[in-house]
């Protein structure tokens, strides 16, 4: 039996948000208004996600220790978040049969409010995405970025601040002002 082509898509919608519902629960914390996609790869019990959050489809958030995410961020399609790395000191071992860590191997990622981050980035481990940051599709995030700055690149370079200074101080007090209770 051949189904017409918006029937075929309304349940593939519906599947997809019902897995989205049954896989909410398996993240460390989650917030209100995540909306994910089921075929994304995610260390669940290390992630912790605010509200208000999208993530585009294809993502893969991965860390051994933890990747904490803000309220109101947007992730563009198959973004990357990689929390850990591989122990490459290890004289008379192959890489691969290395097992210990060491501590800075793996790192928590934290990414603040009110951030975007554009299709096909990748964020690496020890990194603090600050609030109002954008980063431009197909960066390499491996250092720490400022608030409000836009990044971009590979690695990922300040290319220049979102607001200007009274932009920014009008923008902050009518956040502060509008901001629930």
């Amino acid at each position: 039996m051949k189904y017409p082509g918006y029937l075929v898509l309304y349940l593939k919608k519906a599947v997809s948000k019902l897995m989205m519902y049954l896989y909410k629960p398996l993240f460390k914390q989650v917030g209100k208004n995540v909306i994910f996609y089921s075929k994304d790869s995610f260390s669940y019990n290390t992630i912790s996600i605010g509200n208000d959050v999208f993530i585009g489809s294809g993502a893969n958030f991965s860390s051994i220790k933890s990747i904490s995410i803000g309220n109101k961020v947007m992730f563009g399609p198959n973004v990357t978040i990689m929390g850990g790395d591989h122990n490459t000191k290890k004289i008379g071992k192959y890489m691969f049969d290395v097992e210990e860590k060491l501590p800075e191997n793996d790192l928590p990622i934290v990414i603040k409010d009110d951030v975007w981050i554009g299709t096909g980035s990748i964020i690496l481990k020890g990194v603090t995405i600050e609030e109002g940051s954008i980063i431009a599709a197909g960066s390499l995030v491996n250092k720490n970025v400022p608030p409000y700055t836009i990044v971009g690149g590979i690695p990922a370079k300040i290319l220049k601040a979102r607001f200007s200074p009274s932009q920014l101080n009008e923008h902050l007090k009518i956040l502060k002002e509008t901001k629930p209770k």
